[in-house]
Formats: structure tokens, C-alpha cells, sequence
């Protein structure tokens, strides 16, 4: 059933479906489950080339026996806030961060942001990070600095000087307004290239267009980012006062 665990008939369907060279999306469709789930299912258990229903069947079965064996009886039946299933908010957890590792997150990078977007505070300290996850301090600490870095977290003290790690509305601003600056980089480069290779030269030509595609995908991202931000986020509280949101004649210089 959809939003259920997948059955070992969907797991044929999903063999069948990528032998057949189907993209994920469609063969969601076909068994009318999120993509997310379909790449999910493939990543952890071969990849397209290597997925066998039959042992993924297995696997997911040990994989479930492991947990349930490793988590204690009184902290499985626990309260969840709102009435949550635990084991539902459990896997919708790993499907989050199965899609963050799709995207280019290395793996404890990508399990550390999928924790603190399934909190309702959307924060948590280093201790309540590592366990959550079960993992060490240290693994936390080294994702905690990939992801500051990104700006896909950000570090803040809360009454008991405690440094917690937060994921609010505002990153997703400030991700975009990076991967800008990137696209600047690249369109300078392709520029210095086109000087290197001889104005009007096939080859410069070539890399004139790439620095034009850039600076027009550039500036359309940022006048997008800064719209949604204003119109989506503007009565959320999630901005911080003091973070006035940047013109697009100086977003770039946000970073």
C-alpha cells in the first residue's frame, strides 16, 4: 500500500522495471509510491545494476530484525509528539536522507540534516545529534562542519550555552545564493577562456555561450530566491531580524 513498506511483488516490479531501463519517476508511477521511495529502495541495495528483488527483500527484513533488536523496548513504545508512528517517522527519515545523498551529500552528512529536519524545533546539540543516530561525537562534529560550511546549518547558543545546530526556512535562501556564486565562478572562467582562446574562435565562441548561459541562469535564481523568500518565508518568524534579504545587484556577495 502506498506509504507502507514496499512488498515483495513491488520489489519484482521494481527489478522488472529497471531491466526494462525505466527511470525511477516512472516506475513510481507504475506502483504509485514517491520517487524518493523507488531511489531509496535501488541505492541501498545494489544500484540500478546490481538490485535483486529477492535479496532486497531479505536485506530489509534483517535490517528491520537488527533494529528492533538494538532499540530498547520502553524508548520503541514511547509517546511520538502529535500521535507519529516511530517506525513510520523512521523511515520517512531514511527516505529524506537517501534523497539528500542523491543530491551529493556524503552519507553521515546527509543522516545528520535529515535528523534535524524531521525535530519540530528544527535544532539540535551535538550530544542529542550523535544520539539520535547512534554514532559518535566526532562523526557528528566533522558533518556539522560540511554542513556549516554549505550554509545548510547554522550554529546558534540556546539559554544553557549550549551550541546547537538549526535548520530553518532562511538556509534554503542562503544554499541558493551559494550555488549562485558558483555559477559566477564558472561563467568568469568560461570568459578568461574565450580571452585565452581568441575572440571569435569555435573554441571561444563555445565558452562564450556557457558564461552567457551562467550569468542569465544566475540572475534569474537569485531574483527567484529573493521573490520566494519574501513571499513564502515573510510571516514565518524564520528570518533572523537582523538578516535583511539582498538586492540582486549584491546577492552574489551574501557569502
Amino acid at each position: 500500500m502506498p506509504g507502507g513498506r514496499l512488498t515483495q511483488q513491488e520489489r519484482q516490479q521494481i527489478a522488472v522495471g529497471l531491466a526494462d531501463g525505466l527511470a525511477y519517476a516512472e516506475i513510481a508511477r507504475l506502483l504509485g509510491r514517491p520517487t524518493s521511495t523507488i531511489t531509496r529502495e535501488v541505492s541501498r541495495n545494489g544500484g540500478p545494476t546490481g538490485y535483486r528483488a529477492e535479496l532486497a527483500h531479505r536485506a530489509t527484513q534483517q535490517r528491520t530484525h537488527r533494529r528492533r533488536q538494538a532499540t530498547p523496548r520502553g524508548a520503541q513504545a514511547s509517546p511520538q509528539p502529535y500521535g507519529r508512528d516511530p517506525e513510520v517517522v523512521r523511515d520517512y527519515q531514511e527516505t529524506l536522507t537517501t534523497v539528500f545523498m542523491t543530491s551529493g551529500l556524503p552519507k553521515m552528512m546527509a543522516r545528520v540534516l535529515g535528523c534535524l529536519y524531521t525535530t519540530d524545533t528544527g535544532s539540535l546539540t551535538a550530544s542529542e545529534l550523535a544520539q539520535r543516530l547512534q554514532v559518535s561525537p566526532a562523526s557528528v562534529s566533522k558533518a556539522i562542519t560540511f554542513l556549516a560550511g554549505l550554509d545548510l546549518i547554522r550554529r546558534e547558543r540556546d539559554e544553557r550555552r549550549r551550541e546547537r545546530y538549526v535548520v530553518d526556512d532562511d538556509l534554503w535562501y542562503q544554499s541558493v545564493i551559494r550555488s549562485a556564486r558558483s555559477n559566477d565562478q564558472l561563467a568568469e572562467a568560461a570568459r578568461q577562456g574565450a580571452r585565452v582562446l581568441g575572440p571569435g574562435t569555435p573554441a571561444a565562441v563555445r565558452l562564450e555561450n556557457v558564461a552567457r548561459f551562467q550569468d542569465f541562469i544566475t540572475e534569474n535564481l537569485i531574483r527567484a530566491a529573493e521573490q520566494a523568500r519574501e513571499v513564502l518565508y515573510a510571516g514565518t518568524g524564520t528570518i533572523s531580524d537582523g538578516a535583511a534579504a539582498p538586492s540582486s545587484d549584491h546577492g552574489h556577495d551574501m557569502i
